[in-house]
């Protein structure tokens, strides 16, 4: 298997910078009046097809096949919507002394989130983890996320969600969990299209979240939502986020330890169990936040490029460790003594 390789001094992700333009043009040039009206129904049409495609990707024969894993993928369920929404509710401490009610109920939902699918598999990779449960792990979470994170952002969120009410929950179900279940109903005509065109479709589904940001922001700037944010508090806010991913990442690697998983294992507990995916964590905001969704996904949006920047140092470390290198060494060794000289990569793919 080929590894992904990231570059040796890690640059800011270039989608990160795009959403960062994006949220300058809308600051700059914000949808208003009819163009707002337009901007938000192809917006509310970007995110199904986004979830649609979700559907259509994800291989129900995978995700039964990873469920020997049962132990590992309820560890990681268990990260994603039971420790850091613990986390969050613990974060309510930091306000009004460092946060803000609007930045706190975005750091709140930012624990809320499903994990990351595309990154946590990567990063597992690289790390030389346990790639396959990396894959099951990420997708249960996304499948799960679906329902639970609206569920759990009724149950903390409350009257901090500007748009969020049982009429939300059933804008949810039809926006989300609708075109994700005809996905999966379709599967079976489309996804060979999907895979024949996956670097395409790849682009489809960024240009969607684009799209879901920039009408996010304008309805911010109409609302004057951003006169109510200081660089001090974006400081803190960022500070909160550090302690935050740090916490997670000790706790997902020395909890898995405890909990008797091996190396492997534990290398995708810790990726998949510490990160949030912004993806997914987008199109939600959008439904449940209404205007306020400019300042809800901004904790987000900077927690993202944090675990990006930090688990890619930490992937290529854990890729050096004793436990890492010597196995693939002993192999190299084993395959030597036995085979001929000129047949090498037999070791390099094990």
């Amino acid at each position: 298997m080929r590894r992904p390789r990231l570059p040796a001094w890690l640059p800011l992700d270039p989608y990160v910078l795009a959403l960062l333009a994006t949220v300058g043009i809308a600051a700059l040039l914000p949808a208003r009046g009819a163009g707002a009206t337009v901007a938000g129904g192809a917006s509310t049409a970007a995110v199904a097809l986004l979830f649609f495609l979700y559907g259509a990707r994800l291989s129900t024969r995978e995700a039964l096949d990873g469920l020997r894993h049962w132990r590992l993928h309820l560890t990681v369920l268990a990260c994603t919507f039971v420790l850091f929404p613990l986390l969050g509710l613990a974060a309510r401490l930091l306000v009004p002394g460092l946060l803000t009610q609007p930045l706190y109920g975005g750091l709140l939902f930012l624990c809320l989130v499903p994990s990351t699918i595309q990154s946590s598999i990567a990063f597992t990779s690289i790390a030389r983890g346990n790639v396959p449960a990396a894959i099951c792990a990420g997708s249960f979470s996304s499948l799960a996320g679906i329902l639970l994170t609206p569920l759990l952002a009724a149950a903390l969120l409350g009257s901090d969600a500007g748009g969020f009410s049982p009429h939300s929950l059933l804008k949810i179900v039809l926006q989300l969990l609708l075109p994700f279940l005809l996905g999966q109903g379709l599967r079976r005509w489309v996804g060979g299209f999907l895979v024949r065109n996956k670097k395409v479709l790849g682009y489809v589904d960024r240009g969607s979240i684009l799209l879901v940001v920039y009408t996010a922001f304008s309805a911010g700037m109409a609302a004057g939502v951003w006169h109510r944010v200081s660089l001090p508090r974006l400081g803190a806010l960022m500070a909160v986020e550090a302690v935050l991913l740090a916490v997670m990442l000790l706790a997902t690697w020395y909890g898995s330890a405890r909990l008797g998983f091996g190396r492997e294992d534990r290398i995708a507990i810790q990726f998949a169990g510490s990160k949030k995916s912004l993806a997914a964590g987008l199109p939600m905001a959008s439904v449940l936040f209404g205007a306020q969704a400019s300042l809800a996904v901004l904790p987000l949006m900077l927690f993202h490029q944090m675990q990006l920047m930090v688990c890619a140092v930490l992937a290529r470390r854990r890729a050096r460790d004793p436990e890492a290198v010597l196995p693939d060494q002993l192999a190299a060794g084993r395959v030597a003594e036995v085979s001929p000289p000129a047949q090498p990569p037999a070791a390099q793919g094990r």
